[in-house]
C-alpha cells in the first residue's frame, strides 16, 4: 500500500488540519505535512491533486486502516502504552517512558501524526461516502472513527473530535464523556445501515480488515459496543449496562473466524515488527511470571528465549520494567532477557506478516464474562463465559490440543517468582482454573489477566484495562522519574502536547477544564472512576 496524503484546502497550524470543500486526495511517497502558516495563498490552493472519485475512495480507507492502527508505533504505543501495559521493559537507557516520565517530542509526534495524516483521511472518506449517497460505505467509515478515536481519548481524555473539519483556526476539545456518548451514536447510525445491508460489499478489496464484507462489520460494531460499554463502567454502570446488553442481543464476535485485525502486507507490515529491529526492549517480569507460572503454551508463541534478537537456549527471562539508565549500561542486557517471537522480526528474519490485532473473539467472552459477573445479561455464565475466552485464546495463537486446553483450563498453577537480581515475588497468586466461590475482585482480576494475556500484543488495549480495573496487578518499578508517581503507582493518561499548547492554546486551556484535576498523568481520565480502595497495589 503506498502512502497516501490528504489536501483539501488545508489550513495547517502545527498540529492541526482545517478541512474545507471540496474533498482532494493527492498521492506521495511519504507523509511530508509540515507545521507552517506561512505562504498561506500557496498552502491553501491545491496543486497536483486529483479530485477524490470511487476509485481513490478504498485506497484513502485502507490508508486510515492501516495508519490507526501502526502510525508512528514506537513512539505512539511502544514506548508508552506496551510498557505501562507490563509486556515490555525498555532496555535502552535513554528510554525514561519506563520510569514514568513522560517525553513531550513522542507525545508530539504521535499525536500530530493522527490530525495530520489518520484523522483527516478517514474524515474524507466520511464526507465523500456521505456527499455520493453510499450508506455502506458511509456506516463502514463511521465504525473505524469509533475504533481510532478511543485508543486516543484513552491516552489523553478530552480530545478534537466533534469539531475536527471546523475550518476554524482553532479546534476545541471535548470531554471523554461526551466523546464515549457520541461513539454510542455514532455506532447505533451504522448499525442500522449494515443490518439492512448485511450481504453488501464495500470498498472492494481495499477494507483492509474484512475485504469490505459488510455483516462481519456489523459483527464488529456490536463488539466495540461492547468494549466500549465496559469501559466506562465505573463512570456510569447504567449506561455500561444497557450499551452492553444491547451488543449481545444485537450479536457479538463468536468464533476466532470473527477476529479483527488490519492485514499485514510487504509495503505496510506489521507495526509491532516496525520497531524490532531496533532491539531496544524485552519481555517484561509481569508476562514471564504469569506465562511461566501457568505453564502457558502462549509464552512461547508470543516469546523467544533469552540469548539474543533472533532468540538463544537460556530460558524464558522477563525484566522488571522501571530500570534506572546505569542498570542498562553494559549493554548485556539484551542478550539475557527474552525477545519477541519471530513472527514479530523484521520482514528479513521471518517476522513481519501478522496482521494488527484489532480485537479478539477471545477478548469479547472475557468481557461477556465480566458482564455475566456484574450481573448482566451476557448470554451465559461468568464462568463459562471465562474458560471459552481462554480456550479461543489459546486456539488463536497455539496448537494446543482439546485435551491440553481442558487441562490448562482446570490448572491450579499460579504465577511464579523470579530467580531475578530483585528476588521478585509471584506477580500475584491467582491460579487458572475460575475461582466460581471467591469474591467478586478475585474472580475480576483471574478474568482482566486472562484478557492481559489474551490481548497481547495490543498495549493500548492493555493499558487501558490496567487503569479501569488494576488488574493485572503488575510489578512495582523499580524506579521512578515522576515526582507525582511513586512505583507502586501507576501512569494514568498522557498530557496535552507541547505543539497544541503553543498552537491551540486557548482551546487547550478550556480542555484542561474538562479533565478531572491538573494535566498531568497521574490525572485519572473520566472513565477511569473505581474507586481507589479497591485497587490492588502492584507486587514488590
Amino acid at each position: 500500500m503506498g502512502i497516501l496524503i490528504t489536501k483539501v484546502n488545508m489550513i495547517m497550524k502545527t498540529t492541526k488540519i482545517q478541512w474545507l470543500k471540496p474533498i482532494y486526495l493527492m498521492l506521495s511517497v511519504g507523509i511530508g505535512l509540515s507545521a507552517c502558516t506561512k505562504n498561506f495563498e500557496d498552502i491553501n490552493t491545491p496543486k497536483d491533486v486529483l479530485i477524490m472519485d470511487e476509485s481513490l475512495l478504498g485506497q484513502a480507507f485502507a490508508q486510515a486502516q492501516y495508519t490507526a492502527m501502526c502510525g508512528q508505533y514506537q513512539v505512539g504505543q511502544n514506548l508508552y502504552a506496551d510498557i505501562y501495559a507490563q509486556y515490555f521493559a525498555t532496555t535502552h537507557r535513554n528510554f525514561n517512558s519506563d520510569q514514568f516520565s513522560e517525553t513531550a517530542a513522542w507525545t508530539n509526534i504521535a499525536f500530530n501524526y493522527f490530525y495530520a495524516s489518520t484523522a483527516p483521511q478517514l474524515y474524507q472518506v466520511e464526507q465523500f461516502t456521505e456527499q455520493q449517497a453510499m450508506p455502506v460505505e458511509n456506516a463502514i467509515a463511521k465504525i473505524w472513527r469509533v475504533e481510532m478515536y478511543h485508543r486516543v481519548t484513552d491516552y489523553f481524555g478530552p480530545i478534537m473530535y466533534s469539531q475536527f473539519g471546523n475550518s476554524e483556526t482553532s479546534v476545541a476539545y471535548d470531554s471523554q464523556e461526551a466523546v464515549y456518548k457520541d461513539f454510542f451514536v455514532t455506532l447505533d447510525e451504522a448499525v442500522a445501515v449494515l443490518e439492512q445491508n448485511q450481504t453488501a460489499q464495500a470498498f472492494g478489496n481495499h477494507d483492509q480488515m474484512y475485504g469490505g464484507n459488510a455483516g462481519k462489520w456489523l459483527t464488529f460494531a456490536n463488539s466495540l459496543r461492547l468494549r466500549l460499554a465496559m469501559r466506562i463502567v465505573y463512570a456510569d454502570p447504567a449506561l455500561a449496562q444497557s450499551e452492553a446488553e444491547k451488543a449481545i442481543a444485537a450479536g457479538v464476535m463468536m468464533t476466532n473466524e470473527d477476529n479483527a485485525g488490519v492485514l499485514s502486507t510487504i509495503n505496510s507490515i506489521n507495526g509491532l515488527a516496525t520497531w524490532t529491529y531496533i532491539n531496544e526492549f524485552r519481555m517484561s517480569a509481569a508476562m514471564n511470571s504469569v506465562l511461566a507460572g501457568y505453564n502457558d503454551p502462549r509464552l512461547d508463541a508470543y516469546f523467544n528465549e533469552a540469548g539474543g534478537r533472533l532468540g538463544g537456549t537460556d530460558g524464558y527471562k522477563g525484566l522488571r520494567n522501571g530500570l534506572p539508565a546505569v542498570e542498562k549500561a553494559d549493554g548485556t542486557i539484551n542478550d539475557t532477557h527474552s525477545f519477541v517471537d519471530t513472527k514479530w522480526l523484521p520482514i528479513i528474519d521471518g517476522g513481519a506478516n501478522l496482521p494488527n490485532v484489532v480485537m479478539s473473539v477471545a477478548e469479547v467472552y472475557f468481557l461477556r464474562a465480566e458482564g455475566a459477573l456484574r450481573g448482566w445479561n451476557m448470554g451465559g455464565t461468568s464462568q463459562d463465559l471465562y474458560n471459552e475466552g481462554v480456550r479461543l485464546s489459546l486456539e488463536q495463537w497455539t496448537e494446543a490440543t482439546p485435551t491440553e486446553v481442558d487441562a490448562y483450563l482446570s490448572s491450579t498453577n499460579t504465577p511464579m517468582p523470579l530467580a531475578d537480581q530483585w528476588n521478585s515475588p509471584a506477580m500475584t497468586d491467582i491460579p487458572v482454573v475460575y475461582q466460581s466461590g471467591a469474591g467478586f475482585e478475585t474472580q475480576l482480576e483471574q478474568i482482566i489477566t486472562q484478557k492481559w494475556i489474551a490481548l497481547y500484543p495490543d498495549g493500548k488495549e492493555a493499558w487501558a484495562e490496567r487503569r479501569r480495573t488494576g488488574y493485572p496487578r503488575g510489578y512495582a518499578i523499580i524506579n521512578s522519574l515522576n515526582p507525582d508517581i511513586p512505583t507502586t503507582g501507576m501512569m494514568r493518561r498522557l498530557m496535552f502536547t507541547t505543539g497544541e499548547i503553543s498552537t491551540n492554546a486557548v482551546a487547550v486551556e478550556a480542555a484542561r477544564e474538562l479533565l478531572n484535576g491538573p494535566d498531568a498523568n497521574y490525572t485519572r481520565v473520566w472513565w477511569d472512576a473505581k474507586p481507589l480502595d479497591l485497587f490492588p497495589t502492584p507486587t514488590n
